[in-house]
């Protein structure tokens, strides 16, 4: 990929909300140590900073192992990624995680490039559902009032739509109502979650990497 195509890639990113930033450092970084490093894609900019979270209260620098965590802006963005960074780009070492629901997506697209699914998780719902189901309501509920925003949350359980959902539902889509407020929990789910009950994709997704 050129400079132009990675300009128009970065620009996809960037309107997509999840900014270009770790996209262009593990471009460089890739190209000036051919391939060396190890790209971590992921949908959006909360899951990247689950993982970063994550992998700093694990005691690991992640930038001083050349390990990229790179939100995509979606996960139909991901043979653009793949054609980048796979074995036909830059030739680095690639791992990710995906949603249940876009598994399909990212194995057709690891299929087209000739890579396998090994370094690859998948979170059932999706990474937040995940850290929900790992810290329990109270928890997570206690982590939006530290936050300021118990009375938002009762508000938007009575919505009409939300009546009928079980809590752990209603916490999920509170989170993901605006990307602001998903890229925050992404961090503060990651920073409360016991260390010896991380969820499964990503204590995997960590390992691997």
């Amino acid at each position: 990929m050129d400079e132009a195509s990675l300009s128009r890639l970065a620009a996809v990113t960037e309107a997509a909300g999840a900014g270009s930033a770790a996209l262009l450092a593990a471009a460089a970084r890739a190209r000036e140590a051919a391939g060396a490093c190890t790209v971590v894609l992921v949908e959006g900019m909360s899951d990247q900073s689950a993982v970063t979270t994550l992998a700093l209260r694990q005691g690991r620098d992640l930038d001083r192992e050349d390990v990229f965590v790179v939100p995509m802006g979606g996960a139909t963005n991901i043979g653009r990624f793949l054609e980048l960074f796979g074995p036909a780009g830059l030739g680095a070492r690639l791992a990710g995680l995906c949603d249940q629901g876009e598994e399909g997506t990212f194995r057709r697209a690891l299929d087209r490039a000739g890579l396998v699914w090994p370094g690859f998780f998948v979170c059932v719902a999706d990474l937040e559902d995940e850290m929900i189901r790992a810290l329990g309501v109270a928890t997570v509920e206690g982590l939006i009032e530290a936050a300021g925003e118990l009375g938002p949350f009762r508000t938007f359980t009575r919505q009409p739509f939300q009546r009928s959902r079980c809590r752990p539902q209603q916490l999920r889509r509170f989170i993901g109502t605006r990307s602001g407020r998903k890229i925050r929990y992404g961090h503060l789910l990651a920073s409360a979650l016991d260390l010896g009950r991380v969820p499964e994709p990503l204590d995997g997704l960590l390992a691997a990497v």
